[in-house]
C-alpha cells in the first residue's frame, strides 16, 4: 500500500502544473463566474490565490510519519492512554473545494516508544492540510500512528463543520459531522473506548 502512494505521488508531481499555469487557471475561473480579471481589484488575485493554495494543501509535502520518528523508550511505569484533544484544524472538501473546520481528538496507549504530544497534532494538521474526506482522515491518522509507533491501541475522534453543507446545498449551518475509529485496546475493550469519550467531552 504504501508503495502504490509514493508511486501516485510521484505521477502527481510529474504532472503538477507551473505556478504561472495556476495563476491563469484561477483567471479562467474567475471570468467563468462574470468577474473581469483585469480590473483593479482581481489584477494580483490569481497570485494571492496561488498562495494560498500553498499553504492550505502543505500537507502534500510533508511525510507524517516521519513526524513520527524521534520517540522516547523510558517509559517505565506507566500503562495508561496518552489524550491530546481539541486540536483545531482547517482542512477542504475533496469535492467542492470549500473549508472544513474541525476539532480533533487523539489517544494512543503507548507499548515501548512514546513520542513528544505535539507530533499528534502535527500528524492532524499534515493530513487535514490535503483534499480529504472526513472519513478518510480519521482512517489517515489512525493507520499513522498504529504503523508507525505500534502502540497497544489509537482511538481518533472528529468532530467538524462542513462549509459544503453550511454555505451551500441544504445550507445547514448548525450542522456538524462526527467521525471515530479505534484499534487494538481502544476498539477490544469497551471501557476503555468509553473512557475515551468521556475525557473528550469533559470540558471542566
Amino acid at each position: 500500500m504504501a508503495h502504490i502512494m509514493h508511486k501516485q505521488e510521484l505521477i502527481i508531481q510529474d504532472n503538477k502544473p507551473s505556478r504561472e499555469e495556476a495563476m491563469k487557471a484561477v483567471e479562467v475561473l474567475l471570468r467563468w463566474a462574470g468577474e473581469d480579471p483585469t480590473r483593479e481589484g482581481l489584477l494580483e488575485t490569481p497570485s494571492r490565490v496561488v498562495k494560498a493554495y500553498e499553504e492550505f494543501f502543505s500537507g502534500y509535502d510533508k511525510d507524517a510519519s516521519a513526524e513520527l520518528k524521534k520517540t522516547f523508550e523510558d517509559i517505565k511505569g506507566f500503562d495508561d492512554m496518552v489524550l491530546v484533544k481539541d486540536i483545531d484544524f482547517v482542512s477542504h472538501c475533496e469535492h467542492h473545494l470549500v473549508p472544513i473546520l474541525g476539532k480533533a481528538h487523539v489517544a494512543y496507549w503507548p507499548d515501548e516508544k512514546v513520542v513528544g504530544i505535539s507530533k499528534l497534532a502535527r500528524i492532524v494538521d499534515i493530513f487535514g492540510r490535503r483534499l480529504v474526506s472526513q472519513e478518510n482522515m480519521t482512517c489517515n491518522i489512525l493507520n499513522c500512528i498504529n504503523d508507525t509507533l505500534k502502540p497497544k491501541g489509537v482511538a481518533v475522534y472528529i468532530d467538524a463543520n462542513h462549509q459544503c453543507m453550511s454555505t451551500r446545498g441544504v445550507n445547514k449551518t448548525g450542522s456538524s459531522t462526527v467521525t471515530s475509529m479505534f484499534s487494538g485496546i481502544f476498539k477490544k475493550d469497551l471501557e476503555v473506548q468509553r473512557r475515551f469519550l468521556d475525557m473528550i467531552r469533559f470540558q471542566g
